[in-house]
């Protein structure tokens, strides 16, 4: 692709060429796309995409630079894939298998720090996927693409440095090999379509992919800061002992009233330590010597009449307690002097307005609005002292209007958090950024940093992100599940969600809006809010959509890449049946280690300290067509089964060991199959114990996983190269789990009842689910396991008593000593016995789940009038008095129960039952999740 058609200057002309029209300049391009995008504003059925962020026509046309990048829906999508995307082509090859390699990537890179955001995936681990799915030129999409890192990886997939840095080497003709010396991509600049709901993570994203001339920006800003400095600078000098002094920051403390004798103190005198900088949470009132602690004390507010607001105001009080300044007397922290006192009134005597414009937009309630509402903060401008507020207002002022206005403005909301009354201060803490992540919160000791020295110090940060880049991103401000994109137009998707209630983003990203002065939609905000009145079941349906666009986008075969982080396992199955619900099929799930953690990681034990990685493929149109024909046969399994191993990772390799590939597991493989006919509405042909006697005569198996004929030999290879195969460790919660449990146990060691008892009783720790029974050893392995009596040993059984006992060696197997040994073992069946047992078992699930229905309902396939009864019933059973919520379950019954009503379609049983169970139960199980959401969809969502 030639430089002008990507939007860049011609070194003989000067002029650009943009979506296929020629401009004189750069100028004159976004001028010409301005005056478009302006008319675009005024439909106002442009209005009603979904998504649309709050904001006037000015503000919006302030911060965009159409084509690329526009603080809206971006119209102009569809003339980028015209230009730069390629047709699918069924007949042109494409094959990969998911990318299975845990990814580590820091956090230091310039890119990366040059402005803060809630969340970001490293842009170097992105690299990653990008050249393992793609080629130079594909054009990749993210609908929640956030700071855009997605686009950064994008376009740096052609710098040989950045590949390289990978661990990778880039040949001369521009093939990329793998650390084995293995070539696998190739070097080039891959095409970006990145879209998110917020005005703010887009307006970064602009910021990160769009060209810009770093010394130009660079002369611009030390321009406006010096401006500032002129207008703004004496606020930050005092005198100490009569000398003149720099400040660097200001520490402020809040003021409470005991709750014992109603007396006022400053936090900082009772409470900090200074001399073994700590902050003691148990201090005494200096009046009258009551221990308290923070829980016992009142805040102390202040009233002020706020010009802007026109209204008094209630703030917490706070004192000056700690100046830290540098002058001919030295460096360091101070007690204030007079002179800084008297300096903080003259800044409150100045009228904030008279330096330049302010938001002052109202605090909406969130989930997470108290912190700042619990000190008085309820407007934007109350979350900065007097003095950055002034500044800000100048900084803003010198800016607008000019040809880098943007990205001024972005030099300054990268450093507002941090000049901020969110700035906590912690003695002996050298780390100058306190901030809280994921909150709002203020703290009673504030550091007040000369915003003047933060920006500054910002600059030299911010600066070195900006690169003469190409134009290779579109960006947009809209829903993910809207997004305006032709259907099966783009070649790969990296999505990094918002996870349950981890974060509110339209709450988080409110002060640097505020400045923007474009806001968030939060309708479609894809997130668990009371406020917002969005529970699991809301953020699912959310992610269903998002998905589902997601699905229709992407072209058949081709891959998508989710990243996750949330310790909640509802919310895991959340994403995952969702992913299911909108086609996709999960082929891996592998680790990426951010090597930096959050507050929250580190200091929560129950925290995800590694972000997961699923790999979801979109069926090829070859597949689809044929399950269309024959789906509902044998033939249609094992085809779609074919074509999911085609998929699936052969080897995965660490520190000279094989890991077990989970998804080859044949009751994983069994779980993609059946969730790929519910996804379709087809009827399940197999029971799990019939696909898995049909694997083991189809495929090859090696350690418990299967394999395509052409798939095993390099696995073989692989195997003999390293010392073994690793160990899946079984977490036990449930029945399900506990039968895996003991299938694992089984098959190394088949034992006795005695023998298996001290071991299984160990796993049934405080992880046990507290809606599921618990079972029984002997129930579990009568209707799971075999038990040998008499007559042939077993294989199973045969082969580990030879290992394990000499004398037991080159016996034959019906010898009388071994078949005594063997006496009462249990053993795992193999998979055609294993039918016979399967089929017991699910009529005795099936018989309890019927007691599950509430009293007076029956099923509506049953006919009362013909004498019919419930399937797998023997004897009447009790039934729940209509509208009580079982207490205690079998969460394997209620999944053979669904799935029996799935292929009755009876989807109205599985709703009532639904109706019965503690909500968890489905919101933590994906089978049941899945059965679940067709019932509802089935029937409307009515009952």
């Amino acid at each position: 692709m030639s430089q002008q058609k990507l939007g860049l200057k011609s070194k003989a002309t000067g002029s650009v060429e943009c979506l296929g029209q020629a401009f004189p300049s750069e100028e004159t391009r976004r001028e010409h796309f301005l005056k478009l995008l302006a008319e675009k504003l005024k439909d106002p059925e442009f209005r009603k995409i979904e998504g649309f962020p709050i904001g006037r026509d000015e503000d919006i046309l302030a911060l965009s630079d159409p084509p690329y990048y526009t603080a809206c829906p971006n119209p102009w999508i569809g003339d980028f894939l015209k230009a730069y995307g390629t047709p699918y082509d069924p007949k042109k090859p494409y094959h990969r298998e998911p990318f299975a390699a845990d990814v580590s990537e820091g956090k230091s890179h310039p890119i990366y720090n040059a402005h803060s955001y809630h969340t970001k995936v490293p842009h170097r681990a992105i690299m990653r996927y990008i050249l393992h799915y793609t080629e130079p030129g594909d054009v990749i999409f993210d609908g929640f693409a956030g700071t855009g890192m997605a686009g950064v990886a994008a376009q740096l997939c052609g710098d040989r440095a950045e590949v390289q840095e990978l661990g990778y080497r880039v040949r001369d003709d521009g093939v990329i090999l793998d650390e084995e010396g293995k070539a696998f991509s190739k070097l080039g600049a891959r095409r970006a379509i990145l879209n998110d709901l917020s005005p703010a993570a887009t307006f970064i994203a602009s910021l990160y992919n769009l060209p810009c001339d770093a010394q130009e920006f660079d002369d611009e800003a030390k321009r406006v800061l010096e401006k500032v400095s002129e207008e703004c600078g004496w606020m930050f000098v005092s005198q100490n002992k009569g000398k003149t002094e720099q400040a660097e920051y200001f520490v402020w403390s809040d003021v409470f009233a005991c709750s014992e004798c109603g007396k006022e103190f400053v936090f900082w005198d009772v409470a900090v330590d200074q001399e073994a900088e700590k902050v003691h949470t148990n201090f005494n009132c200096p009046a009258c010597d009551a221990e308290l602690t923070k829980r016992k004390v009142q805040r102390v507010f202040e009233n002020y009449f706020d010009k802007q607001l026109q209204k008094v105001c209630k703030l917490t009080k706070r004192q000056l307690v700690l100046v830290s300044g540098k002058g001919s007397l030295g460096t360091g922290e101070r007690p204030p002097c007079q002179s800084d006192t008297d300096l903080v009134s003259k800044i409150a005597a100045t009228d904030p307005a008279s330096f330049g414009w302010f938001p002052t937009e109202e605090l909406k309630p969130g989930d997470k609005t108290s912190d700042p509402f619990n000190v008085g903060i309820h407007y934007a401008h109350q979350f900065f002292t007097p003095r950055n507020l002034r500044v800000l207002a100048s900084f803003y002022k010198h800016s607008k209007g000019g040809r880098f206005f943007p990205r001024i403005l972005a030099l300054m909301t990268g450093g507002l958090l941090g000049i901020s009354l969110m700035q906590r201060f912690r003695p002996k803490t050298t780390f100058p950024n306190m901030i809280l992540s994921g909150t709002l919160y203020v703290g009673s000791l504030v550091r007040e940093w000369s915003a003047i020295k933060w920006l500054n110090g910002k600059l030299r940060t911010l600066g070195k992100a900006f690169q003469k880049k190409s134009y290779t991103s579109m960006i947009g401000v809209g829903s993910a599940s809207d997004t305006r994109i032709p259907s099966g137009t783009i070649d790969y998707l990296f999505i990094d969600p918002p996870f349950g209630s981890n974060l509110m983003y339209s709450e988080l990203n409110f002060l640097w809006e505020s400045w923007l002065r474009v806001f968030t939609n939060n309708k479609c905000e894809a997130i668990e809010n009371k406020t917002q009145e969005k529970a699991l079941a809301e953020y699912h349906n959310l992610m269903c959509m998002a998905f589902k666009e997601a699905y229709r986008v992407l072209k058949p075969g081709r891959w998508m890449t989710v990243e996750f982080s949330n310790t909640q396992a509802s919310v895991w199955n959340s994403i995952q049946t969702a992913l299911q619900n909108a086609g996709f099929v999960v082929a891996n799930v592998a680790g990426l280690d951010k090597e930096r953690l959050s507050f929250n990681a580190l200091n929560n034990p129950t925290s995800v300290k590694q972000d997961l990685v699923i790999s979801a493929y979109k069926p090829n149109g070859g597949l689809e067509d044929r399950f269309s024909k024959r789906g509902e046969t044998e033939e249609g399994v094992w085809d779609f089964t074919k074509t999911h191993l085609r998929n699936l990772p052969v080897v995965k390799a660490r520190g000279g060991h094989l890991e077990p590939i989970v998804e080859r597991d044949p009751r994983i493989l069994y779980d993609r199959m059946v969730a790929f006919y519910v996804g379709h509405s087809t009827p399940v042909p197999l029971s799990s114990a019939e696909f898995q006697a049909g694997l083991a005569e189809r495929f090859q198996q090696r350690d418990e996983m299967f394999f395509l004929p052409e798939q095993v030999n390099e696995y073989d290879k692989k195997r003999q190269q390293m010392e073994g195969v690793g160990q899946l460790s079984i977490f036990v919660e449930d029945e399900k789990s506990a039968v895996a449990w003991l299938r694992n146990f089984l098959k190394d060691r088949p034992s006795v009842y005695s023998d298996i008892t001290t071991d299984f009783m160990q796993q049934l720790g405080a992880s046990w689910k507290k809606w599921e029974t618990r079972p029984e050893l002997r129930a579990l392995l009568e209707q799971n396991f075999l038990r040998y009596e008499d007559g042939e040993v077993p294989g199973q059984i045969h082969s580990y008593l030879s290992t394990q006992f000499k004398e037991l060696r080159n016996l034959a197997k019906d010898h009388a000593q071994l078949r005594q040994k063997a006496k009462d073992r249990w053993y795992v069946p193999d998979p055609k016995r294993n039918i016979d047992v399967e089929k017991l078992r699910n009529k005795r699930l099936l018989e309890e789940f019927w007691t599950y229905l509430p009293a007076g309902y029956s099923p509506p396939a049953l006919n009362p009038n013909r004498g019919e009864s419930l399937p797998g019933l023997t004897v009447p059973v009790p039934k729940i008095p209509k509208g009580k919520k079982l207490r205690e379950l079998r969460s394997e019954a209620v999944r053979v129960g669904f799935k029996h009503c799935y292929q009755a379609k009876d989807y109205q049983t599985i709703l009532v039952v639904a109706e019965m169970l503690p909500e968890s139960v489905i919101q933590e199980d994906e089978a049941l999740q899945m059965y679940y959401d067709t019932a509802v969809t089935r029937t409307g969502g009515n009952e």
